[in-house]
C-alpha cells in the first residue's frame, strides 16, 4: 500500500511524467493524447486518495530542498489545497478530452507542444495547491505564468503575440513588483513563510503595516484579476478555446483566487484580517470590480470577450468573500471556486464548439443556431444558470453563502452590489441561448449554414460531463463543504 507521503509525491510528479510521455510519442497523436488522458485520470485518483487522511487531520508533508534554515521547497496536503487540486485534476481529464475534438476539428498546429505545456501547467497547479510555504508557492506561481505564455501565443499571429505580451507583462509585473515584496516583508515581520492556521503575525504588529502588506498581496496576485490589473485576461482570449478553459477554470485564475484565500486564512488569519484598516476599502474595491466588470461584459459582442469579463466579475466575488473574514464568506468563496470552474469551463467549451462547427464568434451571429446545435446551446443555458447562481445548478450554494457572509459582516451595501451583479449576469448571459433557440437568423448574423452539426464527439462528451457537474453540484456539494469546514 502506498503511503500518504508517496501519494503526495506522486501528485506532484505525475504531470512531469506526462510531459515526457507526450514528447516521446509526439508523432503518434492517438498515443500522445492517451498519455494525457491516462495521466489526468491517475492524478485525479491520487488526489482523491489524499482526501481521507487530510479530512482526518493527518500531517502529510514532503520536503524537496532546503535553501537555508526556514526557507525550503516543501509541500503539505491541507484541506484548501486539496479542494483546489481535486477540481484542477478532474478538469484536466475533461479539458484534454475536449481538446482532442477541438484541436483536430479546428486543424490546430503544434499539438504536441500544446499538450506538453498543458501538463506542465497542471504540474505547476499541483505545486501551488500543496505548497507548504509562500516561497514554494511563489516558485510554482511563476512556473504557471511562464508555461501558459506559449499557450496564449499558440496561434503565432501578431494579435496572439500582442495578447501574450500583455499577459506576461501584467502577471510578471504584479508578481515581482508586489507579490514578491509582500513575501519578503512577511519573512522580515513574522520570521516564517509557512502557512499556519490562525496566521503568522504577532498581535502587536502595527495595523498600518498589515494594511500595506494586505494591499500588496491583493494587487500582487495578478492572476486573481482584481481591477485595475485585469486586462491580461481579456487580452489572453486570442488563445485557442481549450487554453481559455485552462485560464478560466482549470489553472490560472483559479490559482490566483486560491492564493488569496490561502494568504487570508493561513498568513493573516480571519481574526487579524477583520482588524486591519485596509480590509474594508479593499472589500469595496472588489465589490466595484464585480459590478464594473459585469457592465463591461454586457457591452461585449464577441462571445469569448463577454465570457472573459464575466470571469473578472466572478473572481471579484471570491476575493470579496475572502476579505469579508467571516466563516460564511470564506465558505462561499471556496465553494465559488468549484462552482465557477464547472460553469465557466462549460461556457468556453460551448464557445469553442460553436467556432469549430459553425465558425461563429460574435453574439449577433448566434441567433437561431440552437436549432443546429441543440446540445451545445442547452449546455450553455445550464452553465449560465450556474454562473448566475440559480437552481438546478451548484452555483446556488456559493452565492447563498456569499450573501450570508455579507449579512454576517453587516455589509449591506456589498450585498446590494452582489445582487446587482447577479441581475447583470442574467442580462449578459441568458439572452444568448434564448435567442439561439427562439429567434430567427438575423440579417447580420450570417445565419448558420444548413450543414452545421454539433462539435466532434470528444468535445461534445466533455461538454456533457461538465454540464452534468453543474447540476450534480446542487445536490452533492457536501464533500467540498466538509473540506472547507476542516480548513476553517
Amino acid at each position: 500500500m502506498i503511503g500518504n507521503e508517496s501519494l503526495l509525491q506522486l501528485a506532484l510528479l505525475l504531470p512531469l511524467a506526462a510531459v515526457a510521455g507526450i514528447r516521446l510519442l509526439g508523432r503518434h497523436e492517438n498515443l500522445r493524447e492517451a498519455v494525457s488522458l491516462l495521466a489526468g485520470t491517475a492524478l485525479f485518483a491520487t488526489v482523491c486518495s489524499l482526501y481521507d487522511p487530510v479530512f482526518r487531520g493527518e500531517l502529510v508533508e514532503v520536503r524537496w530542498l532546503e535553501l537555508m534554515p526556514g526557507l525550503s521547497l516543501a509541500f503539505r496536503a491541507e484541506p484548501l489545497g486539496l479542494l483546489f487540486s481535486l477540481i484542477a485534476s478532474f478538469l484536466w481529464i475533461v479539458t484534454t478530452l475536449y481538446a482532442i475534438g477541438y484541436m483536430r476539428g479546428h486543424g490546430e498546429g503544434n499539438q504536441t507542444r500544446f499538450y506538453s505545456l498543458f501538463a506542465v501547467s497542471i504540474g505547476a497547479v499541483m505545486g501551488i495547491a500543496f505548497a507548504e510555504n509562500l516561497f514554494t508557492l511563489f516558485v510554482f506561481y511563476e512556473v504557471l505564468t511562464l508555461s501558459t505564455y506559449p499557450l496564449v501565443t499558440h496561434a503565432g499571429t501578431d494579435k496572439a503575440r500582442a495578447g501574450g505580451r500583455v499577459y506576461l507583462g501584467i502577471l510578471l509585473g504584479t508578481s515581482i513588483g508586489f507579490f514578491l515584496l509582500a513575501i519578503v516583508a512577511t519573512w522580515l515581520l513574522a520570521g516564517t513563510l509557512s502557512f499556519t492556521p490562525g496566521g503568522v503575525f504577532d498581535a502587536d504588529t502595527p495595523g498600518w503595516l498589515l494594511s500595506v502588506l494586505l494591499a500588496l498581496y491583493v494587487f500582487g496576485v495578478g492572476k486573481a484579476a482584481v481591477m485595475p490589473f485585469h486586462r491580461w485576461l481579456p487580452a489572453a482570449m486570442v488563445a485557442p478555446t481549450p487554453v481559455s478553459a485552462l485560464l478560466h477554470a482549470v489553472a490560472v485564475v483559479k490559482a490566483g483566487v486560491f492564493v488569496l484565500l490561502k494568504v487570508c486564512l493561513l498568513i493573516f488569519g480571519l481574526d487579524t484580517l477583520r482588524s486591519i484598516p485596509a480590509t474594508e476599502w479593499l472589500l469595496y474595491l472588489a465589490g466595484i470590480s464585480v459590478l464594473l466588470a459585469s457592465v463591461v461584459a454586457l457591452r461585449q459582442q464577441n462571445l469569448k470577450a463577454r465570457l472573459a469579463y464575466s470571469t473578472v466579475s466572478q473572481l471579484g466575488y471570491i476575493t470579496m468573500g475572502a476579505l469579508l473574514a467571516t466563516s460564511a464568506g470564506f465558505a462561499g468563496s471556496a465553494l465559488h471556486i468549484v462552482m465557477h470552474a464547472f460553469g465557466k469551463i462549460t461556457l468556453f467549451f460551448c464557445a469553442g464548439a460553436i467556432l469549430v462547427a459553425a465558425h461563429k464568434t460574435e453574439i449577433h451571429q448566434l441567433r437561431g443556431i440552437g436549432r443546429q446545435m441543440p446540445v451545445t446551446m442547452a449546455a450553455f443555458f445550464i452553465a449560465s444558470l450556474c454562473i448566475i447562481g440559480i437552481p438546478p445548478t451548484g452555483g446556488t450554494w456559493s452565492k447563498w453563502y456569499l450573501m450570508l457572509g455579507t449579512l454576517e459582516a453587516g455589509q449591506w451595501l456589498l450585498m446590494a452590489l452582489l445582487m446587482g451583479s447577479s441581475l447583470l449576469s442574467i442580462a449578459y448571459l441568458l439572452p444568448i441561448p434564448l435567442r439561439a433557440f427562439f429567434s430567427g437568423n438575423g440579417p447580420d448574423s450570417g445565419g448558420p449554414p444548413v450543414a452545421v452539426r454539433e462539435a466532434p464527439w470528444p468535445s461534445l462528451l466533455a461538454i456533457a460531463v461538465t454540464t452534468l457537474g453543474c447540476m450534480l453540484l446542487l445536490f452533492y456539494p457536501n464533500a467540498f463543504y466538509q473540506l472547507i469546514k476542516v480548513a476553517l
